[in-house]
């Protein structure tokens, strides 16, 4: 583990210098404001993009324009599977087999489709468990769900809120009320890592006990995916959904990805929304008039693959696949362990201590990247005058900062910078503020 006894500009320089992955930032545009780069910490937002996105996508124009739509099989990435060549570093990064991934849609709209089939409420099992505060969408989509099926969000709906004292839901509070609604509840639905807190949940954790009440288990893994270490396979998640735009660098509103788990992909009699590339491929071409579903997750699909925003996408897999999730994991540690560290010196030396917590779970194997930093008082002050410093992390209301130390493109050194750029900002707006 990364010794933060010292935090001097050569000690960031030196751990640059000894990064295997340090190589992976050249492969990024880095945005430059009036010829000066920014410090990004946003992955978490908007991952950035890759140099070989542009290629990528030239290539499939260069094939459509070449090839009409003959491109479906004679492109040189045939667009009739292209799906199929992002399957492999997709389920790497997830822990899943291939067959149980498949790239589609928006995050939204996949987690609709998800709970079409894991979401089968009955008169004595209908509620859903979430985490208080959820992300909208998601806290949008559970509500249409449970409506739908002519219950009442009110009662149907369990949200769990961080006990006084404390910044984040425990996941024993999570198998607490797992066990509590056993009897009546029908699905856990959480997102992996919450997107305001930062903090990861014990995903392992909660689907045994979601199992063992008799309840299925999902997650939204927009903020989890190429961020921490998952096994969906291993661990038996029934389904999990997440987007590309964030950690994954797919680009802005980039396609989505799902996870089925075997234990399902096989069962044709599982109730699903259908569509004609959901049909198993061996046929899908014969139109048939009765739905039949390919034996993978591929069979939740119901249209063709986007190819363009696929293009870019795939660009950032490659990137993916040749780091491996275990190294940059490794290295993520380090990197966001070091950014608190001098997130905390920065607090400290601008007599903040009051003022300013950071309100992510400080044990490692309670979060990811992201780091995020709760005022208050003046915290909309504080993000204004890092974005014109150009230090670029992102707002979250009513008084949250997030900041995401990526390990694919953020350096050491950016953590260094940050933090002396942070301290000077508060000595400025806290010594105003009169405290």
């Amino acid at each position: 583990m990364i010794d933060l006894s010292q935090s001097s500009l050569a000690f960031a320089k030196e751990k640059d210098s000894s990064d295997a992955l340090s190589v992976f930032r050249n492969r990024f545009y880095i945005p430059e404001i009036k010829g000066k780069p920014v410090l990004y910490f946003c992955g978490n937002s908007l991952g950035l993009q890759p140099k070989k996105v542009k290629q990528y996508i030239e290539q499939e124009l260069n094939d459509w324009a070449v090839w009409g739509v003959e491109g479906h099989f004679h492109a040189r990435t045939p667009w009739f599977s292209y799906h199929e060549f992002l399957r492999e570093p997709m389920a790497k990064i997830v822990g899943a087999f291939p067959d149980e991934v498949v790239v589609m849609n928006t995050l939204t709209t996949n987690l609709h489709l998800m709970m079409i089939s894991f979401y089968r409420p009955e008169k004595k099992r209908y509620k859903i468990i979430c985490e208080g505060g959820a992300f909208p969408s998601d806290q949008y989509a559970l509500a249409s769900q449970v409506t739908m099926h002519g219950f009442d969000p009110a009662t149907s709906i369990v949200e769990l809120f961080p006990l006084p004292g404390n910044t984040y839901v425990e996941t024993s509070q999570v198998l607490d009320a797992i066990n509590r609604h056993k009897d009546e509840l029908a699905l856990v639905m959480i997102g992996g890592v919450n997107y305001y807190s930062g903090q990861l949940f014990d995903l392992p954790a909660i689907t045994s006990a979601a199992h063992q009440a008799g309840a299925m288990a999902g997650f939204d893994l927009a903020h989890a995916a190429g961020n921490v270490m998952l096994h969906l396979h291993d661990w038996e998640v029934d389904f999990a959904v997440w987007c590309s735009y964030k950690y994954l660098n797919g680009g802005p509103g980039g396609v989505a990805a799902a996870f089925v788990h075997r234990n399902h992909t096989g069962n044709p009699k599982l109730v699903r929304l259908a569509g004609w590339w959901g049909n198993d491929p061996a046929s899908r071409f014969t139109m048939p008039k009765e739905f039949v579903p390919a034996p993978s997750a591929d069979a939740w699909q119901l249209s063709n693959a986007p190819v363009l925003p696929m293009a870019a996408l795939r660009a950032s897999l490659d990137l993916f696949d040749e780091a491996g999730m275990e190294k940059l994991t490794e290295k993520s540690r380090e990197l966001t362990a070091y950014m608190e560290y001098v997130i905390r010196q920065a607090v400290e030396s601008s007599n903040c201590e009051k003022e300013i917590s950071i309100i992510t779970p400080r044990d490692e194997n309670q979060r990811g990247c992201q780091l995020s930093v709760q005022f208050r008082s003046e915290g909309r002050k504080v993000y204004d005058l890092l974005t014109d410093r150009l230090v670029f992390g992102d707002w979250r209301s009513p008084d949250v900062i997030r900041f995401a130390p990526v390990p694919l493109y953020n350096s050491f050194d950016d953590v260094y910078q940050c933090g002396q750029i942070l301290s000077e900002v508060l000595r400025e707006v806290f010594k105003k503020a009169d405290r």
